[in-house]
């Protein structure tokens, strides 16, 4: 019996970004609020990291719902009817039931129903994961329009006690509107992982122990200098080879968006890149804190708020975070 030969999907050659959306926690959360439990100061706060203050919300508020927020807010921007969003990421760490997913949620509460939907677990480079994917899904003709969405209630896994991390941590969603594209728009994803470095940061006990009664409510720790000294030197060599697979030069971008982890190695990434002084930086960490997932579409969505000229420039951006995991691509501002 001879097999009839199957069809193929394709789609477009390119892609690119059409717009994003934004949503922060309801409360600003300056440093003196924090300082007491961790017996430190508001200014070893800025020194170290860079925070002012960070965004966090409410107790009613979820990470779905900030993520809707955004994602809403991306589609009405792009321009695309939201029946027409046939694919939807969530980039999530703090989703509060491990399932239904968050994305599936997220495309009925914003009219895309019935879009294919899942959620990626890849930390603070969650978002440039769910770029590359959506990038290459549409490509193959298994999606049309997509929304990608970084979202994060972090303040439900924050112990206020914690000097490692918890004092770094805000609340936050950030989306953008991924299409079809006339002329390349968002250039080859770097991204990789190392789980040898998995005790670096994340949850410092599991949902089964604190069922158990062997373990306090699972929260978030770091070790920082490790995390540190990983960021600023490895990822600096990924953020280099984004640049070349997107064969351009440092000094043909326009902004440099990286994860909003700390704004020291914010400034030192800038330093190694040798970044010219017309490249703009985000530094959404001051008022914003760090989102993980959320942080990039946050501080890109800040950017050209406060940058109208940036539209259709180049952007580099690069996350990484747990896991150990990275992931950078240059892209065309919307």
């Amino acid at each position: 019996m001879s097999t009839p030969p199957l069809k193929q999907a394709s789609g477009p050659a390119f892609t690119r970004i059409y717009s994003y959306g934004a949503a922060r926690g309801e409360n600003a959360v300056p440093n003196d609020d924090l300082v007491g439990p961790i017996d430190s100061s508001d200014e070893w706060i800025r020194q170290r990291t860079g925070i002012v203050t960070r965004t966090r919300a409410v107790p009613t508020t979820s990470a779905t719902d900030l993520a809707t927020i955004a994602a809403a807010e991306a589609v009405a921007r792009s321009g695309v009817p939201a029946d027409r969003i046939d694919l939807v990421i969530a980039a999530t760490i703090s989703n509060s039931r491990q399932t239904p997913s968050m994305s599936a949620v997220v495309a009925d509460r914003i009219g895309a129903n019935p879009a294919a939907a899942y959620d990626a677990n890849a930390a603070c480079a969650g978002f440039a994961y769910g770029v590359a994917q959506a990038d290459a899904l549409i490509r193959a003709g298994a999606a049309h329009y997509a929304v990608v969405v970084g979202a994060e209630k972090l303040s439900d896994v924050v112990d206020p006690t914690d000097r490692s991390i918890s004092f770094l941590l805000g609340d936050g969603a950030g989306a953008v509107v991924i299409g079809p594209s006339e002329t390349p728009a968002i250039g080859p994803t770097v991204w990789g992982s190392d789980g040898s470095k998995a005790d670096a940061v994340g949850m410092n006990a599991t949902l089964t122990e604190f069922r158990d009664g062997t373990a306090e409510w699972p929260t978030l720790r770091q070790e920082g200098p490790t995390v540190f000294r990983w960021a600023v030197w490895e990822m600096v060599k990924v953020a280099r080879q984004a640049i070349e697979e997107a064969g351009v030069e440092p000094s043909d971008l326009a902004a440099f968006v990286p994860h909003q982890a700390n704004m020291r190695i914010i400034d030192e990434f800038a330093k190694q890149l040798k970044l010219p002084e017309t490249v703009v930086i985000a530094r959404d960490i001051e008022t914003t804190g760090n989102t993980s997932a959320a942080s990039i579409p946050l501080a890109t969505h800040r950017l050209l708020e406060e940058h109208p000229e940036l539209h259709g420039g180049l952007a580099l951006q690069i996350g990484f975070g747990a896991g150990l995991v990275f992931g950078a691509q240059v892209v065309v501002l919307p």
